[in-house]
């Protein structure tokens, strides 16, 4: 079985009457589209339309879980709170740690589908708290070649907006549901075509530098390396800025590491063409 067990991961259940309105008009995820037994990508964002908590949401019966990081598990409860008020809503940080996944034919019982990997054809699920075999080694493998960015790793939260990690085509935002924290800031940067940011597979000529080592072309940067495993990983790069550089025939490195960059296939995104008198400024 190819499976692998993440410990840091934590679970919070929203229940009550109002749980399905009360989401629905604060995060991302559009939840009258959420399938019975999918996980999908989902974020809270700041009023100027970043990252303040990213999760995966699945139903619960009539209530749904978010799946986070134990370092927000905390502090996305008390924001959740927060904007409670009054509304019936239970929320409700469960005790259970850790999820295990698993990508082989089988489906694990009380598992659900994680709507991300599905975009690149890969079937994943999650268990919450079911230990098995496996490190997060070969699950990183796997998020490499579907492009599948987490943050902590591969972007920092109030760092990045939801079209920089790939939100805007895996399900992760919803540009028809209607007002949630920050939709005017991302519905325009869908309906201008202004998102200039993107999660990219990084092939290494050799071994790539460590997490965090800066992407440069033409003395410019361009990017930053998130995961690595050997000579692939994954990066948010400046596509304005990759494309030049292809277009130019200019090197990219990340430390002294010759690379490429490429699209996951499945996101049917392209890389800008280039045009010598666009800025390329911040």
């Amino acid at each position: 079985m190819s499976s692998a067990f993440l410990p840091n991961r934590r679970f919070i259940r929203i229940g009550g009457e109002a749980a399905s309105d009360f989401l629905q008009n604060l995060i991302t995820t559009d939840l009258d589209a959420l399938p019975d037994t999918e996980a999908r990508a989902g974020a809270l964002l700041t009023p100027q339309g970043k990252i303040l908590f990213d999760f995966l949401i699945a139903r619960d019966g009539a209530a749904y879980r978010l799946e986070t990081d134990k370092d927000q598990q905390e502090a996305l409860l008390r924001r959740l709170t927060m904007y409670k008020l009054r509304a019936a809503v239970d929320l409700q940080a469960e005790e259970t740690e850790g999820v295990s996944v698993h990508w082989d034919d089988s489906v694990p019982q009380h598992s659900v589908k994680d709507g991300r990997f599905a975009k690149a054809r890969v079937v994943l699920y999650r268990v919450p708290g079911h230990h098995v075999s496996g490190d997060s080694s070969s699950y990183d493998l796997l998020r490499i070649a579907s492009g599948v960015a987490e943050s902590g790793r591969d972007y920092a939260l109030q760092d990045a907006f939801p079209h920089d990690v790939l939100m805007d085509v895996n399900d992760g935002v919803s540009f028809k549901k209607g007002c949630f924290v920050g939709q005017e800031v991302v519905s325009r940067m869908k309906h201008r075509g202004t998102a200039r940011r993107r999660v990219v597979i990084v092939s290494g000529e050799h071994i790539l530098p460590a997490t965090g080592t800066e992407i440069m072309a033409g003395g410019k940067p361009i990017g930053t390396l998130g995961t690595v495993s050997a000579d692939k990983g994954l990066a948010i790069v400046r596509t304005d800025r990759a494309a030049d550089a292809m277009s130019s025939n200019v090197a990219m490195m990340a430390g002294d590491v010759t690379v490429s960059v490429s699209l996951p296939e499945w996101t049917g995104l392209s890389f800008p063409s280039t045009d010598p008198l666009a800025s390329t400024e911040d």
